[in-house]
């Protein structure tokens, strides 16, 4: 039996731009086997969507509050979020 899916959207902020945390977060989620995406804000902010199964989705909410090794992450905001229909995990362009 399948483990239920679970879509949550994150809003990560702090030192979180220009230190690799997008292509970190492309590789992590693809590891998870997660759908979804990563953008960067205009207010500085990340943002994602992560779609799967909520055991793998609750571990990269986790590793989300750590980032990549430059990162210095200050607050991570989620939220339920609806499935897009992301076929795979990617960056996005910054909104």
């Amino acid at each position: 039996m399948a483990e239920p899916e679970r879509a949550v959207s994150l809003r990560i902020e702090g030192r979180v731009q220009g230190v690799w945390y997008r292509g970190w977060a492309v590789a992590e989620a693809g590891r998870r086997g997660l759908r979804g995406w990563v953008r960067n804000r205009a207010d500085g902010a990340v943002e994602a969507l992560l779609i799967g199964p909520a055991a793998r989705v609750a571990e990269m909410i986790e590793a989300c509050r750590r980032g990549p090794p430059a990162a210095r992450v200050a607050a991570v905001a989620e939220r339920p979020a609806a499935d897009d229909g992301s076929p795979d995990f990617r960056q996005r362009p910054t909104e």
